[in-house]
């Protein structure tokens, strides 16, 4: 793990907040572990990096029964598919990618089953730009998916995931990025509690400067911390 890598992005990211006249510590950095090995993980939380996030179940299982996660969070930030709920519900920390109420609802059932009591944390992933390469609800349906989660038992909805569409264009981006925070007041204004909404995950290496600056409380950055990784 490159300590610079490190130290460049959380500069980055004070700068964006500066920028935006934001706290740095109203921005939560995950870290994409995506095909990272489990030493240079360990390597990662010594430098004081705590929430990873992982795109697949199977994966991340592997790495959370080998202990390369003990003492971190893990996120799951990768489409989820519906019969891999029962164990994202007892792997991860928190799920960033329901993206319909199917998934919702198998969430919630073994959340309630696995969970003992403790909600899940869960974001609506929205297709923003409506790219046909991406996944995500489309955003006329996000607020209905929110009334509908706000009923399930074993989950607590916090916020609203996105992926940029594109190539990472952060001209392009900052208009999805945009998007998203107008879409999360509206559905505030129509009576989803803003205490559901309060996360805006949306970001990622090539982008997440305008992604600050449009309002993200959370950025997801794989690349420039771990550098590229095999296909």
């Amino acid at each position: 793990m490159n300590r610079e890598n490190v130290e460049i992005v959380r500069a980055r990211i004070e700068a964006a907040c500066k920028r935006a006249g934001r706290d740095v510590n109203s921005v939560r950095l995950i870290a994409v572990s995506k095909k990272v090995p489990a030493e240079t993980i360990r390597e990662a939380m010594a430098l004081g990096i705590k929430d990873f996030g992982e795109n697949q179940v199977q994966e991340a299982r592997a790495k959370i029964a080998s202990g390369a996660f003990a003492g971190a969070r893990v996120i799951l930030v990768g489409h989820l598919q519906t019969n891999k709920a029962s164990l994202a519900a007892r792997l991860f920390d928190e799920v960033q990618s329901v993206d319909s109420l199917r998934v919702a609802a198998a969430l919630s059932k073994f959340s309630v089953l696995y969970r003992n009591g403790k909600p899940l944390p869960v974001m609506i992933e929205v297709n923003i730009g409506k790219d046909p390469a991406k996944f995500g609800c489309p955003p006329e349906e996000a607020l209905s998916l929110a009334r509908a989660i706000l009923e399930l038992p074993g989950l607590f909805l916090s916020g609203l995931m996105t992926v940029a569409p594109g190539q990472g264009d952060p001209a392009v981006s900052r208009k999805a990025f945009r998007d998203l925070r107008l879409l999360r007041d509206e559905m505030i204004s129509r009576g989803i509690p803003r205490e559901n909404l309060q996360e805006l995950s949306m970001g990622m290496s090539s982008d997440f400067e305008v992604a600050i600056e449009e309002g993200a409380t959370v950025v997801r950055i794989g690349t420039a911390l771990f550098g590229p990784r095999p296909k």
